[in-house]
């Protein structure tokens, strides 16, 4: 059994095909306090989600090969994990807010870790569901 700072950290599933873009976000992450699981494509991360109950903020990417984009993502996690946070990013396509599921949030790529945490502050401040 992990200590209780690991047990508190809040879980994030990060979502980005490009792993060094995947990396830096989760180091990112990671250095604020979070604990991190990483997914390539979006057939791989709902079966992250499937696995892990624990989640409370899915972050993906928009653009990604194979499966769903990362909007449709962000639509299906929070059909069937309603109280799991989301935030998009993209650095080709920015979508409308009433395009992201659950008035998650967006993260113009490249994005800064203040901007980044800036959002992730902002969908963990929201009650919990």
């Amino acid at each position: 059994m992990g200590t209780k700072s690991e047990i508190d950290q809040p879980v994030v599933l990060v979502v980005d095909d490009q792993e060094l873009l995947r990396l830096n976000a989760a180091g990112i992450l990671e250095d604020n306090g979070f604990s991190v699981v990483e997914a390539v494509n979006s057939t791989e991360a709902l079966k992250v989600m499937e696995s892990r109950p624990d989640v409370r903020l899915l972050f993906t990417d928009i653009q990604m090969p194979g499966g769903v984009n990362g909007l449709e993502l962000a639509r299906l996690v929070h059909e069937r994990w309603p109280h799991v946070l989301l935030i998009v990013t993209s650095g080709g396509y920015r979508p409308d807010p009433p395009e992201i599921a659950d008035h998650g949030s967006f993260v113009a790529k490249p994005y800064c870790d203040r901007e980044l945490m800036t959002e992730v502050e902002e969908q963990m401040s929201r009650p919990s569901r």
